[in-house]
């Protein structure tokens, strides 16, 4: 069964790593993985610059015309921009010095800039924030120098030096590309987080499953094995004596793994298929006479006393106050000297007590020292309890025996017209005035 569950944990860890895997921008330059290279992108950074600076050119007449070299640096930035995802810093240090030559040789103004803002901007997603306002700092530079101190020297022949005020407007665009830049890296560190905190929350939900699911077949299996490994001795003890009392301890047995078979069963399909309905409802309180009935059956003689007015649990609740009850009744059976327990359960107007007494000695150091035995029974059931809001105490009573006493809130809960209580025992029922 371990082996199982941890087969299952291997497959849906697997599937998380398919569902969910850290984007390249969140990851550092180490962890991050090799991405396709963005032809698609660079392609259309290519088109917009090579057909727009064409037609930008027809109103620039005074600006050198669009050579063999001018279009190879036009397309020389786009393809640069191929390696932004894996090579960051490099792409953008690149499109800033093809541009400035782009602008050194007088070619008409246009799109060039482009490809330095794609650059750019892929440079600060993948937290190369430095190459990035380096590359962006030296292409301005470069373009004072050019428009302001070089010009005259430059082509084309009889330029001269630009107008101050148009440098207000080329800072506003670095600024703006800056802010853009680290806009768009706050953006995507932000959906990073967000899809973290999601396949988190899925991890946390798969082993709150896996917890809930060993939990049931622990309660499920301790419970009938306890009970077969009594009425084992039994039946060993008696089968030369009494033959016919032997053959009611074989019959106990084969009753109670038919139905741990059934129980087990159940929880297994629903590992096999979680998305379908259980063949059969849960167990709960109003299985508790038969509880009682698979007690007496290994000696164990269990009155039920009810307190207060009855209400209508809701199926966890209901679930968690059976297997409370019965792991209850199973540390008894197996590690007390006491062949009586009494159950109370007290329904208050906003929670539910349960309380589980025996008479002790206890047959081992196991419930004196409040451990099952190094098992996890009373583990299983203070977490059956935290689940719900609820607590659980255990331990030595002052005179003598062992009590186990847990409170479940209730919600949703349906209140019955009448209160009443009663008490019974074994299967029987008796209200008491």
């Amino acid at each position: 069964m371990r082996e199982f569950l941890r087969g299952r944990d291997s497959r849906s860890g697997r599937a998380a790593a398919r569902t969910w895997s850290p984007p390249w921008w969140g990851a550092g330059p180490e962890a991050r993985p090799a991405a396709r290279p963005p032809w698609r992108s660079s392609l259309a950074v290519a088109l917009i610059q090579l057909l727009g600076t064409q037609f930008a050119a027809h109103t620039q007449p005074e600006r050198a015309g669009l050579g063999l070299l001018g279009r190879a640096l036009l397309l020389a930035g786009p393809a640069l921009l191929v390696l932004r995802h894996r090579h960051p810093r490099l792409a953008v240090l690149g499109t800033a010095a093809v541009t400035a030559l782009y602008l050194g040789a007088g070619y008409p103004y246009g799109p060039v800039f482009l490809s330095v803002v794609v650059a750019c901007v892929a440079a600060v997603a993948a937290g190369r924030r430095v190459a990035a306002w380096s590359a962006l700092g030296a292409l301005w530079a470069a373009h004072l120098l050019i428009a302001h101190w070089l010009c005259r020297w430059l082509p084309p022949p009889g330029d001269g030096p630009a107008p101050w005020g148009q440098e207000a407007v080329v800072a506003a665009w670095a600024v703006a590309v800056v802010a853009g830049s680290e806009l768009v890296r706050v953006r995507r560190e932000q959906w990073a987080r967000e899809r973290a905190e999601r396949a988190a929350v899925e991890r946390r939900r798969a082993d709150e499953e896996r917890l809930r699911i060993a939990r049931e077949l622990h309660d499920v299996l301790a419970h009938s094995i306890s009970v077969i490994n009594v009425q084992a001795g039994v039946g060993l003890a008696l089968l030369d004596q009494d033959p016919e009392q032997a053959r009611t301890a074989l019959t106990t047995i084969k009753a109670a793994s038919k139905e741990a078979l059934g129980e087990v069963r159940q929880v297994l399909d629903t590992l096999r298929a979680p998305g379908d309905a259980p063949r059969s409802p849960a167990p709960g309180l109003d299985r508790l006479d038969e509880l009682t009935e698979q007690a007496r059956g290994v000696g164990l003689a269990v009155s039920v006393e009810v307190d207060g007015v009855r209400t209508a649990l809701p199926p966890g609740a209901d679930l968690a106050a059976f297997r409370i009850v019965q792991e209850a009744l199973t540390n008894v059976v197996r590690h007390s000297g006491s062949r009586t327990a009494r159950v109370l359960l007290r329904y208050g107007p906003a929670e539910l007590e349960l309380r589980i007494d025996d008479d002790g000695p206890a047959a081992t150091d196991g419930m004196a020292s409040g451990v099952t035995g190094g098992g996890n029974g009373l583990v299983g059931m203070r977490e059956r309890a935290a689940a719900l809001g609820g607590t659980v105490a255990a331990g030595p009573r002052p005179d003598g025996g062992f009590r186990v006493r847990a409170r479940l809130p209730l919600t949703a809960a349906t209140v019955s017209p009448t209160p009443r209580r009663e008490t019974s025992t074994g299967d029987a029922t008796m209200e008491a005035p």
